[in-house]
């Protein structure tokens, strides 16, 4: 990475844990220890403590110059809003932006944690040089981010690129807004747990929720075990359904699929491809590429940071 990239902090806001790291460009200059999201009195408390980090952190890297926040909500860019933070109570209409710059002093940037991710994944990771790329994460949900004519995407009301809720099934599982067969409904990773269970158990063979995690099942599989196999086949069915349309949308370069589900690996891509390429005509298919993400649990830092840097640059 050039030294000319912008040193900038990227702070990844989770559910359980904030996660603060100094990057150069993609290069990580330190990372710091978790800070526990629960348990503080309110938005403004934790903020400081976020601050304080930021403050020692600088002490270290002077040449700092923005900080960047991606948290798992729907947020107002523009204004750096937090209208709700998933899973963290008290968190609605936030001005997180306002707030930390002014007890920073840096400029400073929030962003929703699956845009965040899907920048790093286009500005450095293996999106890098495509112009159109649809970035997504499989973990407890789904999220996604779109870089459309080398630009973030965010959509009128900063929305845009939830995968998560699309419908792969109009009669389906009922999802979080009411939206009937939501896809994070059936690929998140309780999901694909509480899936396993019964598939497992129409085979004649128990098993919990705790058995049938998705890293469980991916050990199965590459055991040979033909149970485990079809589960993953069942889960690259849903998947390959939503990004098919996806694609027909929006006909991107390429797919970068992270988080802990994609770590199945060949898996989930091999019936992947073969599902959406059997959806698609020659035209949206050709050259389209389905790729596993670089950046695993740093995508977050790496993502905001950089978004962070690019402001000010």
């Amino acid at each position: 990475m050039s030294d000319s990239a912008p040193v900038a902090v990227g702070v990844d806001f989770g559910g359980t844990s904030i996660k603060l790291g100094v990057c150069r460009g993609a290069d990580l200059l330190e990372v710091d220890a978790p800070i526990p999201t629960q348990g503080h009195d309110g938005p403004v408390a934790l903020i400081r403590v976020i601050a304080d980090r930021i403050a020692k952190l600088q002490e270290r890297h002077p040449d700092i110059c923005a900080v960047g926040v991606g948290v798992p909500g729907l947020v107002d860019f523009d204004n750096g809003f937090v209208h709700v933070l998933t899973n963290v109570p008290g968190w609605k209409e936030v001005p997180l932006k306002k707030i930390l710059s002014e007890m920073t002093g840096l400029p400073t940037v929030v962003e929703n944690d699956a845009n965040a991710m899907a920048y790093a994944e286009w500005r450095y990771g293996a999106g890098q040089g495509l112009r159109n790329v649809v970035a997504l994460t499989l973990g407890t949900g789904v999220g996604g981010g779109l870089i459309l004519n080398n630009e973030l995407y965010r959509g009128s009301q900063f929305s845009a690129g939830e995968i998560g809720q699309m419908s792969v099934h109009y009669q389906g599982v009922h999802g979080h807004y009411g939206n009937l067969g939501a896809l994070e409904k059936y690929v998140g990773n309780n999901q694909i747990a509480e899936y396993a269970v019964r598939v497992f158990a129409q085979a004649g063979l128990g098993k919990t929720a705790a058995d049938c995690t998705p890293r469980a099942i991916a050990e199965a599989a590459q055991a040979g075990d033909p149970v485990a196999i079809q589960i993953w086949h069942d889960v690259a069915e849903w998947l390959g359904t939503a990004l098919a349309s996806v694609a027909w949308l929006l006909n991107p370069d390429a797919f970068v699929v992270g988080g802990g589900v994609a770590q199945a690996g060949s898996l989930l891509f091999e019936p992947l491809q073969k599902k959406m390429q059997s959806m698609l005509s020659t035209v949206v298919w050709e050259g389209l590429k389905i790729l596993p993400a670089k950046f695993s649990n740093e995508a977050g830092i790496i993502g905001n940071a950089a978004l962070a840097g690019d402001s000010v640059a």
